[in-house]
């Protein structure tokens, strides 16, 4: 503003110069005067230290504030990061272990699996052998049996028919008995012949 009022003041001045000197230098409007610059470089001095001695001293404050937070963020965020890639290695390893484990089990649950059942096929078999043996002793009884039956029997109708062949009772016991084991014999023979011909 005051080059502006200087610039009037030029102005009239020149029209006076015109008028009354008219070898009076005129002010350039480019260049300020030169009270201007002394009290303009006085001011900008004055403001200069001003904010040298207050403004800049916060500003670096706060400038280093924020560098630490950044460091500090950029330094947790690290940690955070490491922390977390430990925890996912870990996690890894748990991870890995649990499927160790999980193989290790069911591989004993097969071989346990594979004893229970050869366990069972071997009881299995025992009780199988177990009632075949027990099927074949009674069965060997039930023959024994039959065939005691039977050789009475067959003793009783050999001895009806010897005596109707000789016309006589055979009464002796002792001759009885020998009759029955020789007829009983030749039959034993007739049947051992007839099974080897078959």
């Amino acid at each position: 503003m005051t080059n502006v009022i200087h610039l009037l003041a030029a102005e009239g001045g020149e029209k006076l110069n015109l008028e009354g000197d008219p070898a009076g230098a005129s002010p350039s409007i480019l260049l300020p005067a030169p009270y201007d610059i002394v009290w303009s470089l006085v001011v900008f001095i004055i403001v200069f230290i001003l904010f040298w001695k207050f403004v800049l001293p916060k500003f670096q404050e706060v400038l280093a504030e924020r560098e630490d937070r950044i460091k500090g963020g950029i330094e947790r965020a690290e940690s955070a990061q490491a922390q977390a890639k430990a925890a996912l290695e870990k996690n890894n390893a748990q991870l890995a272990q649990a499927r160790a484990e999980a193989n290790e089990i069911r591989e004993a649950a097969r071989e346990k699996g594979k004893e229970i059942e050869a366990q069972a096929r071997a009881n299995a078999e025992a009780e199988s052998r177990r009632i075949v043996e027990a099927g074949e002793k009674q069965l060997m009884a039930s023959r024994e049996q039959v065939i005691a039956e039977l050789r009475n029997e067959i003793g009783q109708n050999s001895i009806n028919l010897a005596e109707e062949l000789l016309g006589e009772e055979l009464s002796d016991s002792t001759r009885r008995s020998n009759t029955i084991d020789s007829f009983l014999s030749q039959l034993d023979t007739v049947s051992a012949r007839s099974a080897s011909g078959k």
